[in-house]
């Protein structure tokens, strides 16, 4: 079974739709790769500009294509290495790896799906030790929590709407909410903490997103010492993620563990946020950090540390599935992201949500369709192709 060519398409919502208060999904390439038996594997490509995928990923002239057009499947992993030893002379970072996380997710797709196996048990399977486990441990399912944005950023307003989303996700049984206090004061991170952990009660999971918000350790410092009350699951991104010696120093004052991960690429920037940055969850995007091959190596290198793998995704449920996949496989992975688009004003985004794996009782099966299991009709999605 060799690959035989390579397809991109572009698809976004209406750009008169904002996507940071309407949940919106702007122009997004997704890539196919197709064997000469037939057989498609699908992927999309978050945060790289259509343009650079559409470029790069085509025939056998183009800068992916070349690398991988004729080629045997044998496994996805030695794919993988061929395209990372053609990176040597560049800087094995930025869009080029993350296309290339984009083609390993999708010809691990195909290869599931020639073996007849779901990727989950290709990557490893479900195991978890007896001594590790206990009431909480994922075997059959893996647990979403849900991210929560509002029209508006800063003040009594966001936190209303925040919360009062948070209220309507959890009456639908949904287990565990990020609230995202972004662009605001240090004051309206506790607020936001607080109003959601009354609403939710006490035995639902809490995260909180401050997207990158201090400048200074002081203030960070002084938000986690009183976000402790609240139990909060973890901290994303409190600060700019350029060097990791202030998360460390962040991470030695608070209980609160921090999290980052969502533009991070290769297991080599998780390894130094962990060893330098005192990060205890790992939060990477399937294609960003380099596919399910790369991720893979990142839950390895992250269990042998003592952190969580929590993966990302602020994107649609193209990603989400393969998501799935690593959480399956995973040992240290109680949740994941999910963007639920029974909150959003995006055809979009609720057409790919219906396509992709259910959550109901606020967990996702973990599925046995051979390869990732998503399926995109082709029809319903040409509404939204640009």
């Amino acid at each position: 079974m060799k690959i035989e060519r390579l397809e991109t398409f572009v698809i976004g919502d209406d750009p008169d739709l904002d996507p940071d208060r309407t949940g919106a999904i702007e122009p997004m390439a997704c890539i196919r790769v197709i064997t000469d038996d037939g057989i498609r594997g699908l992927s999309e490509v978050f945060r790289v500009p259509p343009g650079a995928v559409t470029s790069t990923v085509g025939d056998a002239r183009s800068y992916f294509g070349k690398l991988l057009i004729g080629q045997e499947v044998t496994h996805p992993e030695r794919l993988w290495q061929k395209m990372w030893d053609a990176f040597i002379h560049t800087n094995r970072r930025g869009w080029e790896v993350m296309i290339l996380g984009a083609l390993d997710v999708a010809i691990w797709d195909i290869y599931g799906q020639a073996l007849g196996r779901p990727v989950w048990q290709l990557l490893g399977g479900v195991q978890r030790g007896a001594y590790q486990s206990h009431a909480q441990t994922r075997t059959t399912d893996v647990v979403p929590y849900c991210t929560l944005i509002s029209d508006t950023w800063g003040g009594t307003e966001m936190i209303r709407q925040q919360t009062a989303r948070a209220a309507l996700l959890a009456a639908q049984g949904y287990r565990a909410f990020k609230p995202e206090p972004m662009m605001s004061t240090a004051k309206d991170v506790v607020e936001m903490a607080r109003s959601v952990r009354r609403e939710i009660g006490n035995d639902l999971a809490l995260m909180i997103d401050v997207g990158y918000l201090f400048n200074d350790l002081p203030t960070a410092a002084r938000v986690c010492r009183q976000l402790e009350e609240f139990d909060v699951f973890f901290l994303e991104t409190p600060f700019p993620v350029d060097d990791p010696r202030v998360y460390a120093d962040l991470a030695g004052m608070s209980t609160i563990p921090l999290a980052m991960g969502e533009h991070a690429v290769t297991r080599w920037e998780f390894l130094d946020m962990m060893e330098r940055g005192g990060v205890r969850v790992m939060q990477p995007y399937i294609t960003t950090c380099g596919g399910l091959t790369e991720a893979k190596r990142i839950v390895e290198l992250a269990r042998a540390r003592g952190s969580l793998v929590c993966p990302g995704n602020w994107s649609s449920q193209i990603l989400g599935a393969a998501t799935v996949h690593l959480a399956a496989y995973s040992p240290i992975t109680p949740y994941i992201e999910f963007a639920p688009a029974e909150l959003f004003a995006s055809p979009l985004r609720r057409l790919l949500q219906e396509s992709g794996f259910p959550v109901r009782a606020g967990s996702i099966e973990i599925p046995q369709a051979p390869g990732i299991g998503y399926v995109l009709d082709d029809k319903q999605i040409s509404q939204f192709i640009m």
